[in-house]
């Protein structure tokens, strides 16, 4: 289940790109269908079934009309769950010659959104 939804940035390429910050309550929860709606220049972001309140971003005017153009959006998305994603407490001073040596992966998603007008 989604705890939170948080938007970070709303830019504009070939479509209306939303990036977004999902804190998950549980790590083994796959739960998560996103929704877009938009109600004049404001356009909300919320998880299909949850109480929780939407997240929702003023548009301006060329944003607004890309928007009503396409009536979707690309949605990017970086997961984190509660209490497993924080600060390392013992970090290698020379990476390069760490056990971690290599990225860890992280969890990304992206997709299109159609958007409820």
């Amino acid at each position: 289940m989604v705890k939170t939804i948080k938007i970070k940035k709303v830019s504009i390429r070939e479509k209306l790109v939303v990036d977004v910050d999902v804190l998950m309550k549980d790590p083994r929860d796959y739960d998560f269908s996103p929704r877009a709606s938009m109600e004049g220049s404001t356009i909300s972001l919320f998880n299909e079934g949850d109480e929780a309140p939407p997240a929702s971003i003023e548009l301006d005017s060329e944003q607004m009309q890309i928007a009503e153009r396409d009536r979707a959006l690309d949605l990017r998305v970086k997961f984190a769950v509660e209490g497993m994603h924080g600060i390392l407490t013992h970090k290698t001073r020379q990476v390069m010659t760490g056990p971690n040596s290599k990225k860890l992966a992280e969890p990304r998603w992206k997709t299109i959104l159609p958007i409820s007008m």
